[in-house]
This record gives C-alpha cells, sequence and structure tokens, in this order.
C-alpha cells in the first residue's frame, strides 16, 4: 500500500514555531492550564457530556478555542496547505508544512505507551486508550524523565473534525515546543517551504481541488469564509 505516515501542519509564514495556544498565553502558563480545563469541563459539561477523561476534555477545549498544550495536525497534505495559504493577508509571505512521521516517534515513547499502541495493531491514539493508560497530565510527565511527544485522534465530535482529517500532538510537559524538540530527532520530520510567489496559484489550485473553507468548515461561517477571500482582489 501507498499510505504515507506522516502528519502534516500547515503555516501561514515559516517562521512561527510549533507553540501552543497555551504558550502564546503569557504569564505562568503552565500554572493556568489546569485553573482553564477545570472551568471549562465545569461549564460546558451539560452540551458535551459523551465522556469525562482529560483527553476528552481537552480535545473539545482545543476544537472550541481554549488555549491547550495541544497541536492541531492533519493526515491530509492538501488540508495543511489550505492552511499555509489561505490567509491572504499573509500571502507576501512564505508558508510552511511541517511533516512529522508519527509511526516512528512513536518508537521513542515510554513502554506504557508504546505497549499499548502495540496491543491494539494501532499507529496512533485514541482518546479511549489515552484514557486507560493515563489519567491525567501529571501522570503523562511522570511516564518518563525527559519530554517526550505523542500523537492522538480527537472524537469525531462534528463535520470539522471528519472533513479536516484531524489528529492532536501533545508534549508531556506544557513548556515543551514541539520544534525544539524535533531538532534532537531529524530523523522523523521535515519541513517543507512554500514561496510567497507561489501561494496564489497554490491557493487556486487547492480551490478547484475543492479543498476549501467551505468543506473543510461545514455551516454558514465557512461558507462566509471561503467567499470573502475567493473574491478578494490579488
Amino acid at each position: 500500500r501507498f499510505r504515507s505516515r506522516y502528519a502534516f501542519r500547515g503555516l501561514s509564514e515559516s517562521s512561527y514555531r510549533l507553540e501552543t495556544t497555551l504558550m502564546r498565553l503569557g504569564g505562568d502558563f503552565a500554572v493556568l492550564e489546569r485553573h482553564l480545563l477545570r472551568n471549562f469541563t465545569k461549564y460546558a459539561h451539560r452540551n458535551m457530556a459523551q465522556g469525562d477523561s482529560v483527553w476528552h476534555w481537552v480535545s473539545v477545549a482545543q476544537h472550541y478555542g481554549l488555549p491547550t498544550r495541544l497541536l492541531d495536525w492533519t493526515y491530509s497534505p492538501l488540508v495543511a496547505t489550505h492552511f499555509a495559504t489561505a490567509n491572504i493577508e499573509k500571502i507576501h509571505f512564505d508558508g510552511a508544512i511541517w511533516a512529522v512521521n508519527y509511526l516512528k516517534l512513536h518508537q521513542m515513547i515510554p513502554c506504557a505507551l508504546k505497549n499499548e499502541l502495540d496491543s491494539e495493531g494501532a499507529n496512533v491514539f485514541t482518546v479511549k486508550m489515552l484514557s486507560e493508560k493515563v489519567a491525567s497530565f501529571r501522570e503523562l510527565e511522570e511516564l518518563n524523565e525527559s519530554s517526550f511527544a505523542i500523537f492522538f485522534e480527537p472524537p469525531s465530535m462534528d463535520d470539522r473534525i471528519v472533513n479536516q482529517y484531524a489528529l492532536f500532538s501533545v508534549m508531556s510537559t506544557p513548556h515543551g515546543i514541539f520544534d525544539k524538540w524535533l531538532l534532537d530527532h531529524p530523523e522523523i520530520w521535515r519541513k517543507i517551504i512554500i514561496p510567497s510567489e507561489l501561494k496564489w496559484e497554490i491557493r487556486d489550485k487547492l480551490d478547484q481541488a475543492n479543498i476549501t473553507e467551505r468543506v473543510l468548515f461545514p455551516g454558514l461561517d465557512g461558507l462566509s469564509k471561503w467567499l470573502k477571500r475567493h473574491y478578494s482582489p490579488r
């Protein structure tokens, strides 16, 4: 078979780091993390009661815009290219697509987690698999003395998750910057630069291939975003 084992993340500027929204919150964000998630869980519970693990709730929180230690990725290189080229205000900046081999990455995780993947015959964790092995972020950090990263698939809570072919990465510590960690493992990743002068051409070809906001963000907001960008003058 010809299946890629890479997760992809598109960025509108090649200089952007693989920093989480929690880091960008600033201040003592590692301490704020548990307060953010605790209160999100408390107030959102009546609307999202399908699961009660930290992995379920952090997935929901990330999806709805709460600052978390998760990073959004996709199995689709075309979807990643969309996110690298969709912001036409950044059209004059080089974009980038990060590609990380999750199969090789998961060869370096603690044995307790690796054994769970092997027993399931899986390459990427699900929320259920993680919940059975790790009950909290503290337990995740205590699995290994040095920091590590894992990929897991969020629950298919709506069409956006499904259409974007989404998955998340998480570092074992909230202070872990993924691209800094990757520098010590050059064999598992690539960074593909999209020159600014090619962005319009790539963008138009993605639209022709139906890789648009209308598809990736089903609903009137996605439709409006697509039409606004599609009809904006160059």
